[in-house]
């Protein structure tokens, strides 16, 4: 795996950042230290990576059980370090799913084994953060 970010250059605090997927997203520093404001902070794309293999692991390990899954969300809550490097040190996440007849031990389950086997992000992110999760189920027809 291989990425490439490079500054957009004076005048500014944006990054365009390439994965070796061919997909780019631009990146940029707060305001307040040279940034415009024209991304997403990088501390904010690690949560979204989060979010998303998180997110990715739930909905195939309630496919694979049979679970008739309609949709997922995730939000997220973090705190971080006061003090440089500025770790998240507390991160909390939130599923919504929805479904028919979707098992709550069968979530529960999917959610546990993708924080503690199958999310990579999760994993690593734990060394640092303490790392807990909570879900909402409703029902569709």
């Amino acid at each position: 795996m291989q990425a490439t970010v490079e500054w957009t250059g004076p005048g500014g605090m944006a990054f365009l950042a390439h994965a070796d997927s061919g997909h780019a997203l631009v990146m940029d520093a707060a305001p307040d230290i040279g940034g415009h404001n024209l991304g997403a902070r990088p501390m904010e794309m690690i949560l979204m990576g989060l979010g998303g293999c998180s997110s990715i692991d739930v909905v195939m390990i309630l496919q694979k059980s049979r679970q008739d899954v309609r949709s997922c969300r995730v939000e997220i809550q973090a705190e971080r370090a006061a003090e440089d490097p500025k770790v998240f040190t507390e991160i909390h996440l939130q599923f919504f799913l929805e479904g028919k007849d979707l098992d709550p031990r069968r979530v529960a389950h999917a959610i546990q084994l993708s924080a503690e086997k199958y999310c990579s992000v999760s994993i690593m992110l734990g060394k640092t953060a303490q790392i807990t999760h909570d879900y909402t189920i409703t029902t569709v027809d």
